[in-house]
């Protein structure tokens, strides 16, 4: 548990992730209050590594469910062991004659045989999925919820009823209730919107793209190798090119993606040449690269120079 939000910026920048005060705030008022999180913002600002960065800095272990289009209650909580279980059925069936051998009558016979169904629907046959396996984990978790706005609202909805009770029922097994509540995450990149119950059970937490200075030094701090000057004119290039009309703007990232390959270009500073040869680690649609190439002039003029 983390005693103040000092403590946790501080715990987080030791991990190599900046986060600001905003962040810290909410993640020390989640693990006090036993709430779930859940952050929306552009894809690649820094969502799923926040999660991935607590679960290090509380020694819990992560477990991720990544949400995609057809998601439901089954693939989320649990599936049985089908393979394991006609194994099963064959060995039941080569010793079905033991069984039923001192059955006085008929009916007898059957309410044995009837009487081994619990051990195919028992927890030796069972493969938890992330939400189960959350729910039985010996030891306290991080429950990742990632991009939960690419599941159905059907699907947000049986989400929110775990979230509430943090319990589920196993028809063959009844009710399972979680051992530890785990720390919860949920993730959006605002595909589409959430329901206002999701939201109103969860402390919010919107991270758009940081302020040059913040970005200036997330890039100094996983790329430290970069000159100073370069560091400083990949920032203002970026912030000119995320304010081009474009379909994806680059995220931080693709920020840091371009940090590195600059480096690895021994590059100095950023020349016309340079970034167009380089567009791609920050631009990925073919409309976004004619444009930026466009404005390419704009997007280096007054950059800091070595």
């Amino acid at each position: 548990m983390f005693q103040t939000v000092e403590e946790v910026q501080q715990r987080f920048r030791d991990a190599k992730y900046i986060a600001t005060r905003r962040i810290s705030t909410v993640v020390y008022l989640a693990s006090r209050m036993g709430r779930p999180v859940l952050i929306e913002g552009p894809a690649g600002v820094g969502k799923t590594e926040l999660a991935k960065t607590l679960s290090e800095i509380s020694s819990r272990p992560l477990i991720r469910m990544q949400c995609y289009e057809g998601l439901d209650e089954a693939k989320a909580l649990y599936e049985w062991k089908y393979a394991k279980q006609l194994l099963y059925t064959q060995l039941l069936r080569d010793r079905i004659g033991e069984l039923v051998a001192n059955a006085p009558s008929l009916p007898d016979a059957v309410d044995k045989i009837a009487g081994q169904d619990d051990a195919f629907f028992s927890f030796r046959f069972l493969a938890p999925r992330p939400l189960l396996s959350a729910i039985l984990a010996e030891d306290p978790t991080v429950l990742l919820v990632d991009e939960i706005d690419k599941a159905e609202p059907e699907f947000e909805a049986f989400l929110l009823e775990v979230l509430s009770d943090f319990q589920v029922s196993v028809p063959e097994l009844g009710t399972i209730r979680a051992r530890h509540i785990p720390w919860v995450v949920l993730t959006s990149n605002n595909a589409r919107e959430l329901s206002d119950g999701l939201k109103r059970r969860c402390l919010h937490l919107f991270i758009d793209f940081p302020a040059p200075a913040e970005e200036l030094a997330i890039i100094r701090l996983k790329v430290p190798e970069i000159p100073d000057k370069l560091a400083e004119a990949v920032v203002a290039a970026v912030g000119k090119i995320r304010s081009l009309d474009l379909r994806k703007p680059p995220s931080v990232s693709e920020s840091l993606d371009w940090a590195r390959s600059l480096v690895i270009l021994n590059a100095k500073q950023l020349d016309a040449a340079l970034v167009e040869s380089t567009l791609t680690m920050l631009v990925k649609y073919e409309k976004d690269l004619e444009r930026v190439k466009g404005a390419l002039d704009k997007v280096l003029a007054d950059l800091p120079q070595a």
